[in-house]
C-alpha cells in the first residue's frame, strides 16, 4: 500500500561559496526570505545544500519501491542520495521525483539536495519583475509504493487522468485513465464516483494494463466559479483481496468557450471573467507557503468578488490550485517563458519540458481552464525563431490536452498587427496606460480600436494597475505621486470600462498582493512591487480592494473611502463611498449628510466640524463607519517627497534640453547613438548611458544599471521602444526628440 512520509524537519543548510553560515532549517524553506524584499537592491543569488539522514520505511509487499518527491526547488537541484546522484531538474515550480530504492541502505541514510537559483543558458525564467527566491520551498517527500503501483515517473504526474463532459440529456461522461507502473494479469484498477454529497453515483473494474472507461452518470451537478461542484474519484489497485495503491482525486463538469464578440461563457451562461494575477510570495517568508498560506490567500481573493485568477508566471503549489477547484475560480495557468528570449534548442526544449509537467500535473483541476504560452516575450525583440517558437509550444498544448484553450500575455508595445497573433486560441494584453505613460482614458480607446481592426481575436488584458503606497495621500491625485488616492482613481475608471465591455474575454488586475521584487525601489518602498489591492502581510485591504468588491462581490458591502488620509483640511471635502447596493445614507456626527442612489461610487461634499468627526454610510444590508480630523495643514508626510522630485526633474530636463532640441527632427546619423539603440549598444558609452538613465528614471521611475536589478530584462529594449509602451507620456509629444537630439551627438 501506499504511504507518504514528510522529510520537512531537520535539515542542515550549507553554503558552499561562503555567503552565509551553515544553519538547521525545516522546510518550506527559501534563504531569500528577507533579501528578497527588504530594498537593498540585490538578494542571494547561489547554489546551496540541504543535508539530512533519514531511515528508509519498510514496505511489506515483496518487491516495493521508495520515491523522494520534491514538489518544487528554485531553480535547478541535484538530489543525492548516500552520495550518489539520483535525479537533476531544471525548473524551480514543478513537482519531481524519483525512484531511490537502489541508492538506499539499511539503517541510516544520507539525502543532500543541492539547489541552485542562478542562471543558467538554457533555463527560465531569465529575468523578470520578481525575486527568483531559491530554495525548497513546497517541501520534501518520501512515497513508499509496491512493486506494482499507480505511475510516480511521467513527468511528476499524479497518475491518472480524469475528463468529465456535459452530456446532451443533462448528464456527464467521464472519461478515466489510470497508468500502472508493471501491470499484472492479476491486479485490476477499480473507480469509484461519488457526487458532491459523498454519495457513490457509479464505478468500473478494469484490467490494469487497460484501464481506459468512460463512466455516465445522468443528472449530473455542474462545476462553476458560483457553484464549484466537485466530484470525487477514486482509483484502487487491486490484487485478490488486497488493495495495493489507492489515489484520491477531485474533478468537476463544466463546459466553457470564448468568443470575440461574446466573450467567456460557462455552462453556456455568458459569465464575463474579472479578477487579479497572483504571486506566491509573503512578507519575509518568501515563496515558502504553508498550505494555510495558499488557502487565505484564495478565501481573500473570493471575498474581493473575483471570479478568474491568472497563475504569475509559473506553476503554483497544489495547494493553490486545489483551493480555486473547492471555491471556484477560472484559472489562467502558465510556464515562466517570460520577458527575455533565449534561443537555441536546448531552451526551448526547457521550455516544452514546463509546458509538459505543468499540463500533466494539474491535469485534473477543473477550475485550470487557460495554458499560458509566454508573457511579454517581445520585450527584448522579436525574431522569426521565436514566433516559430510559440507555434510549436501551441501543437504541444493542444497534443497534450484538447480540452482548454490557450493563451498568451503581450507587453504593451507588440504590435496590433503582427506575426504573434492568431497563434493561441485567445489572447491577452499587459497595458498600464496612466501609469508607466499615457492617460488612464487611453485604455477603452485603444480596446476598441483593436477590437474594430480584429474582429476575429478574442481579446483580454492580462495585466492593467498601478502602485499604491497607504501612506501617501492627495486631495488632488496625479500619476507617479503613489498615493492610495492616485490608485483608486485608476481602478475606478478600468473597472467601468471593462464593465462597458463584457467582450472583453478576461481582466486581471495586476496584481492581488503586493510582492517581492528586489530590484524596485518606487514610492518609498524598496524590494516590492506595490501595485497589490493587499498588502504583503496580507494586513491591509487598500481602498482600490474595495472598489471591484463593490463591482464584483455578490454579498452586500458598503465602504467609505480614505480612512487613512486621516487628517483633512479644506472648508469642505469629498467623501466617496463604494457599495453595490442601489442607495446609501451618509451620516456626519449623527446627522445625515444626505441620500444618493448611484453606480458603484458614491460621492458626498462633506463640510467637516473642527476636531474628529465621525462618518457613517448605512445601506439596506451593510453599513461602514469612518473618523477624520478637521486640520488646517495636511500632514507633509502624505506626501512621497520624491514626487516633488519628479515633477522638478521634469521641468528641468526640458530646460538643460533647450527648446532647439525639442523642435529638432528625428535623424539618425550614421556612426551615432540614437534612440534607435539598444540599451546593451548605449551602455557602451558613458555619457549616452547617462542621458537615458536619466530618462528612464523620469518617465517609470526605474532605476537602472547593467547588469543589475532588471538590466537583462530590458538591455535589448531600445528607448524608442520604451515610449512606445507609454503613448501620449506626460512628460510631453517630443520627449523622444529631446533624447534622440542629444544621443545623436555622441559618435560611437
Amino acid at each position: 500500500m501506499r504511504n507518504l512520509y514528510s522529510l520537512n524537519q531537520g535539515w542542515t543548510l550549507s553554503f558552499p561559496k561562503g555567503e552565509r553560515e551553515t544553519e538547521i532549517v525545516n522546510l518550506p524553506h527559501t534563504w531569500n526570505a528577507v533579501d528578497g524584499m527588504d530594498g537593498n537592491g540585490s538578494y542571494l543569488r547561489t547554489t546551496a545544500v540541504y543535508t539530512r539522514t533519514f531511515k528508509a520505511p519498510t514496505q511489506p509487499l515483496a518487491g516495493g519501491r521508495l520515491y523522494v518527491e520534491i514538489p518544487a526547488a528554485a531553480l535547478k537541484a541535484t538530489v543525492r542520495i548516500n552520495g550518489k546522484d539520483a535525479v537533476t531538474h531544471e525548473g524551480g515550480y514543478s513537482n519531481f521525483r524519483a525512484d531511490i530504492t537502489d541508492l538506499c541502505v539499511a539503517g541510516d541514510n544520507e539525502i543532500s539536495i543541492e539547489v541552485s537559483n542562478e542562471d543558467t543558458p538554457t533555463m527560465y525564467p531569465a529575468s523578470a519583475d520578481f525575486t527568483f527566491y531559491g530554495g525548497l520551498y513546497r517541501g520534501v517527500n518520501l512515497i513508499s509504493v509496491p512493486e506494482t503501483h499507480f505511475d510516480l515517473d511521467y513527468y511528476g504526474g499524479p497518475g491518472i487522468m480524469i475528463t468529465p463532459t456535459p452530456t446532451e440529456d443533462g448528464g456527464a461522461d467521464f472519461a478515466l485513465q489510470a497508468f500502472v507502473t508493471n501491470p499484472g494479469d492479476d491486479f485490476t484498477v477499480q473507480y469509484i464516483l461519488e457526487d458532491p454529497y459523498g454519495w457513490e453515483v457509479a464505478g468500473a473494474v478494469r484490467p490494469s494494463d487497460n484501464s481506459a472507461v468512460t463512466l455516465h452518470i445522468p443528472e449530473a451537478a455542474l462545476w462553476s466559479m458560483d457553484e464549484p461542484n466537485l466530484y470525487t474519484v477514486t482509483a484502487r489497485l487491486n490484487r485478490r483481496n488486497e488493495t495495493y495503491d489507492e489515489i484520491i482525486v477531485n474533478t468537476g463538469v463544466r463546459s466553457f468557450a470564448v468568443t470575440p464578440d461574446g466573450g467567456f461563457s460557462i455552462n453556456g451562461v455568458a459569465t464575463p471573467l474579472r479578477g487579479v494575477s497572483r504571486h506566491q510570495d509573503r512578507l519575509y517568508k518568501g515563496n515558502a507557503l504553508s498550505a494555510d498560506d495558499h488557502y487565505e490567500d484564495a478565501q481573500i481573493i473570493k471575498e474581493l468578488g473575483a471570479n478568474t485568477i491568472r497563475l504569475a508566471h509559473y506553476q503554483h503549489s497544489q495547494d493553490f490550485y486545489d483551493a480555486c477547484d473547492q471555491l471556484g475560480f477560472a484559472v489562467w495557468a502558465e510556464i515562466p517563458f517570460i520577458s527575455v528570449f533565449k534561443p537555441g534548442d536546448d531552451a526551448h526544449e526547457h521550455c516544452r519540458q514546463e509546458m509538459k509537467e505543468l499540463i500533466i500535473q494539474n491535469y485534473n483541476h477543473p477550475s485550470i481552464m487557460f495554458w499560458g504560452i509566454s508573457n511579454e516575450i517581445l520585450i527584448g525583440g522579436i525574431s522569426q525563431e521565436l514566433v516559430d517558437r510559440h507555434h510549436d509550444l501551441q501543437k504541444l498544448v493542444k497534443e497534450l490536452d484538447p480540452t482548454r484553450l490557450t493563451t498568451i500575455a503581450h507587453v504593451s508595445h507588440t504590435p496590433t498587427d503582427g506575426p504573434m497573433h492568431h497563434i493561441t486560441d485567445v489572447e491577452s494584453y499587459n497595458h498600464y496606460f496612466g501609469w508607466y505613460g499615457g492617460k488612464i482614458e487611453d485604455n477603452g480607446p485603444w480596446l476598441d480600436k483593436f477590437h474594430a481592426e480584429h474582429p476575429d481575436i478574442c481579446l483580454g488584458v492580462s495585466e492593467y494597475g498601478c502602485e499604491g503606497i497607504v501612506n501617501w495621500h492627495s486631495s488632488n491625485p496625479q500619476r507617479k505621486d503613489y498615493s492610495e488616492e492616485y490608485q483608486t482613481l485608476y481602478h475606478e475608471h478600468m473597472a467601468q470600462v471593462f464593465e462597458e465591455r463584457p467582450w472583453v474575454w478576461s481582466t486581471h488586475v495586476w496584481n492581488m498582493f503586493d510582492f517581492g521584487c528586489a530590484a524596485r525601489n518606487e514610492g518609498g518602498v524598496g524590494g516590492r512591487n506595490n501595485k497589490g489591492l493587499v498588502t504583503i502581510d496580507r494586513k491591509t485591504r487598500k481602498e482600490s480592494f474595495y472598489l471591484y468588491q463593490a463591482y464584483w462581490s455578490q454579498q452586500p458591502m458598503v465602504h467609505i473611502v480614505g480612512r487613512r488620509y486621516a487628517q483633512r483640511a479644506g472648508e469642505t471635502i469629498e467623501v466617496k463611498v463604494y457599495s453595490n447596493q442601489d442607495e446609501v445614507t451618509l451620516f456626519l456626527n449623527g446627522k445625515e449628510v444626505g441620500k444618493q442612489q448611484a453606480h458603484r461610487i458614491f460621492r458626498f461634499e462633506v463640510a467637516l466640524q473642527p476636531g474628529f468627526n465621525t462618518l457613517m454610510a448605512v445601506t439596506e444590508d451593510a453599513r461602514d463607519c469612518i473618523t477624520l480630523e478637521k486640520v488646517d495643514e495636511e500632514p507633509a508626510s502624505y506626501v512621497l517627497p520624491e514626487f516633488t522630485e519628479h515633477v522638478e526633474g521634469v521641468a528641468n530636463w526640458f530646460q538643460q534640453v533647450g527648446s532647439l532640441d525639442l523642435d529638432a527632427p528625428m535623424e539618425f546619423p550614421e556612426g551615432y547613438y540614437s534612440v534607435n539603440d539598444s540599451l546593451d549598444e548605449l551602455a557602451k558609452n558613458e555619457e549616452a548611458l547617462a542621458i537615458v538613465t536619466k530618462a528612464v528614471k523620469l518617465t517609470t521611475n526605474f532605476s537602472i544599471e547593467p547588469g543589475v536589478g532588471m538590466w537583462d530584462m530590458l538591455k535589448k529594449m531600445s528607448p524608442k521602444v520604451m515610449c512606445e509602451m507609454m503613448p501620449d507620456s506626460s512628460l510631453g509629444d517630443k520627449f523622444l526628440n529631446s533624447i534622440n537630439a542629444q544621443l545623436i551627438k555622441i559618435k560611437k
